[in-house]
C-alpha cells in the first residue's frame, strides 16, 4: 500500500480523498492556491504545500508546481480528483515519468477516452451501441450537412474534445446548421483551444444513465449499477439517484455488460464511469462517453452498494486484484444527491461568492453531507460554485425524496445564496416524485422562490 498520496485538488473532493486515505493509514499531502489557506482539506491533511496564486491556471493546474511538491514531501502517487488535471494525459504521463503513480488510468486510455469522436468510434468498434452520427471529426459544414440528411434532424454538434456542455448545439433544421456549426467550433476553439467537432443524432427527451465500472490490472472488469443524471441545467447536473426509476434489473444487466465490455476492450483500468444515452420510447441505449475519474456523484453509488469507492480506487492503482464477491453485490434501496451550489436560482443561477455566517449540515439515519465548508468560510470566486453534496439512502425511492426534503430544510448555509430553495421545489414536484423527467426537464421547470 502507499504510504502517502498527495492531492491534486481542492474542496469537498480533496477532504473526501483524504478522508479515505486515513482509514487506510496513507499519510496524506494537501497543495493549495494562496485563497484556499484556511481550506478544511489543508487542515485535515499530514502535510499541505502552497503551489499558487488564487487562480487555477496558477496553482491547481500548475503541472510543475504540483510535482515539485511532490517530490518535496516524498509522495508515493498522486490522486487528481475530478476536474483540474483529472483527464489531462500530459499530466498523467509527466506523473509517471517521475516516479509518481497516478491513481487513474494511463495517459494513453485519458487520451484516446478524452477526444469524444475516437472513443466513439473504440466503442463501436468494440460492440457498444453508439448514437448514429459521424464516424469521427467532421471537417466541414458541407460534411455536416451530407450526414445530417442520411440519419435526420434533429441532430446536435459536439465538441470533441470538450465537456459541460461547451462547444455543443442542437440542430432541427437544415438551415441552422452553417451558424450553429461556426458557432460551436468557435466556442470549443476558445474553451478547449481545439475548435473539432463530432455529429449525432439528438434523441429528444433523452434520459442520461452512466454505469459505475472498477477494472484491475489483471483484466477483471466489473460495473456496480447505474446512476439516473438526467436533471441537468446547461448540461450539468444537479440531482442524481440510484437506481434509475425506469431501469429493471433485466437492463441493468444488459446496459452494465455493455460498459464492461467497452472498458475491457480498451484495457482499462481503474475506476471509471461509462455514460450512455437512453431513449425511454424504444428503450435502446447509446454510448455517450467514459469519464476516466472519480464522479462528482459518486456518492450514491456508494449508499446502495455499500463500497468506498474511492478506497477501490486507491487498491486499483497500488496494483490489488477486484475481490470475487463484488460482481455479486445487488443494490440496496434508494440513494440520491442534491449539488448545492453558491448560485441564486431566482436571479439566473448567477454565482455567489460569499462568506458563510452560518452552516449547519442535516443529520439522521441515512443522510450524508460531503462538503469543504464551515462557518466563517469564504466561498472563492475563483473556483467552480459547489459547495456540498446532500446525499440521502432509503428503502425505496418515495422514502428516499421524503428524506431529501427533511434534509433540505435542516439544512443551513447563511451567507451566499444557495440552490438549497430550488431543490426543494424539484422535490415537491409531481412528474419528478412520479420519475417523469428527462434531460431537458429543467428548460421547463417553472421555479417561483
Amino acid at each position: 500500500m502507499f504510504k502517502k498520496i498527495l492531492i491534486a485538488n481542492r474542496g469537498e473532493i480533496a477532504l473526501r480523498i483524504i478522508r479515505a486515505c486515513h482509514e487506510l493509514g496513507i499519510e496524506t499531502v494537501a497543495v493549495y492556491s494562496s485563497a484556499d489557506e484556511l481550506s478544511l482539506h489543508v487542515r485535515f491533511a499530514d502535510e499541505a504545500v502552497c503551489i499558487g496564486p488564487p487562480p487555477g491556471s496558477e496553482s491547481y493546474m500548475n503541472i510543475p508546481s504540483i510535482l515539485s511538491a511532490a517530490e518535496l514531501t516524498n509522495s508515493d502517487a498522486i490522486h487528481p480528483g475530478y476536474g483540474f488535471l483529472a483527464e489531462n494525459p500530459e499530466f498523467a504521463q509527466v506523473c509517471t515519468d517521475n516516479d509518481f503513480v497516478f491513481i487513474g488510468p494511463s495517459a494513453e486510455t485519458i487520451l484516446s477516452m478524452g477526444e469524444k469522436a475516437t472513443a466513439k468510434k473504440s466503442m463501436n468498434e468494440a460492440g457498444v451501441p453508439v448514437i448514429p452520427g459521424s464516424a469521427g471529426v467532421i471537417n466541414s459544414v458541407g460534411e455536416a450537412q451530407k450526414i445530417a440528411s442520411e440519419i435526420g434532424f434533429p441532430i446536435m454538434l459536439k465538441a470533441s474534445a470538450g465537456g459541460g456542455g461547451r462547444g455543443m448545439r442542437i440542430v432541427k433544421e437544415t438551415d441552422q446548421l452553417e451558424r450553429a456549426f461556426v458557432t460551436a467550433s468557435s466556442e470549443a476553439k476558445s474553451a478547449f483551444n481545439n475548435g473539432d467537432l463530432y455529429l449525432e443524432k439528438y434523441v429528444e427527451k433523452s434520459r442520461h444513465i452512466e454505469i459505475q465500472i472498477l477494472a484491475d490490472q489483471y483484466s477483471n472488469v466489473i460495473h456496480l449499477g447505474e446512476r439516473e443524471c438526467s436533471l441537468q441545467r446547461r448540461h450539468q447536473k444537479l440531482i442524481e439517484e440510484s437506481p434509475s426509476p425506469i431501469i429493471d434489473e433485466k437492463l441493468r444487466q444488459k446496459i452494465g455488460s455493455a460498459a464492461v465490455q467497452g472498458a475491457a476492450s480498451i484495457g482499462y483500468v481503474g475506476l471509471g464511469t461509462v455514460e450512455f444515452l437512453f431513449d425511454s420510447k424504444s428503450k435502446e441505449f447509446y454510448f455517450m462517453e467514459m469519464n476516466t475519474r472519480i464522479q462528482v456523484e459518486h456518492p450514491v453509488t456508494e449508499m446502495v452498494m455499500g463500497n468506498d469507492l474511492v478506497k477501490m480506487q486507491i487498491r486499483l492503482a497500488v496494483g490489488e486484484e477486484i475481490p470475487s464477491n463484488l460482481a455479486q453485490q445487488k443494490l440496496r434501496g434508494h440513494a440520491m444527491e442534491c449539488r448545492i451550489n453558491a448560485e441564486d436560482p431566482s436571479n439566473d443561477f448567477i454565482p455567489s461568492p460569499a462568506k458563510v455566517e452560518e452552516f449547519y449540515a442535516p443529520g439522521g439515519n441515512g443522510v450524508r453531507m460531503d462538503s469543504h465548508v464551515y462557518a466563517g468560510y469564504e466561498i472563492s470566486p475563483h473556483y467552480d460554485s459547489l459547495i456540498a453534496k446532500l446525499i440521502v439512502h432509503s428503502e425505496d425511492r418515495n422514502t428516499t425524496i421524503n428524506r431529501m426534503q427533511r434534509a433540505l430544510e435542516e439544512t443551513i448555509i447563511e451567507g451566499p445564496k444557495t440552490t438549497i430553495p430550488f431543490h426543494q421545489a424539484i422535490m415537491q414536484n409531481s412528474d419528478f416524485q412520479a420519475g417523469n423527467f428527462h434531460t431537458g426537464f429543467l428548460e421547463t421547470f417553472v421555479y417561483e422562490e
